[in-house]
């Protein structure tokens, strides 16, 4: 069995491309794909300083709240979630038992990481 490596001779894992891709958009600091179960990070991708372990599971269970919330609502499925904060924010978008989670400073392009992470959100298994 091979190892994909990426150019620094580390392993690739199967949401690196996909957080490399949500992580080059301007003023995202990390992104994370999240077990929405558990809150256990599977992937993350994040700059030095952020506490990549503890956003990824109050992510995860501020948007498994959300979907219970809207399912109990009779809104239907929780596509997208932004939560916005002084200095910058957090989204969430989810797909079966994963979340995947951006935490961005206020200069972010909101509407284009949301389209991005949609996107990226159908990738996930």
């Amino acid at each position: 069995m091979s190892t994909s490596r990426n150019g620094r001779g580390q392993a690739k894992t199967p949401y690196a491309e996909i957080l490399a891709v949500l992580v080059r958009q301007r003023g995202v600091l990390g992104s994370f794909v999240v077990s929405e179960r558990d809150g256990i990070a599977v992937d993350s991708n994040a700059q030095i300083g952020v506490h990549a372990e503890a956003v990824a599971a109050l992510a995860a269970s501020l948007h498994r709240k959300a979907r219970l919330a809207c399912g109990a609502a009779g809104c239907g499925d929780v596509t997208f979630l932004r939560l916005d904060a002084e200095r910058g924010g957090i989204c969430a978008a989810g797909r079966d038992d994963l979340v995947l989670v951006t935490i961005s400073e206020t200069r972010a392009n909101i509407g284009l990481l949301r389209v991005e992470m949609m996107r990226a959100a159908k990738a996930l298994t």
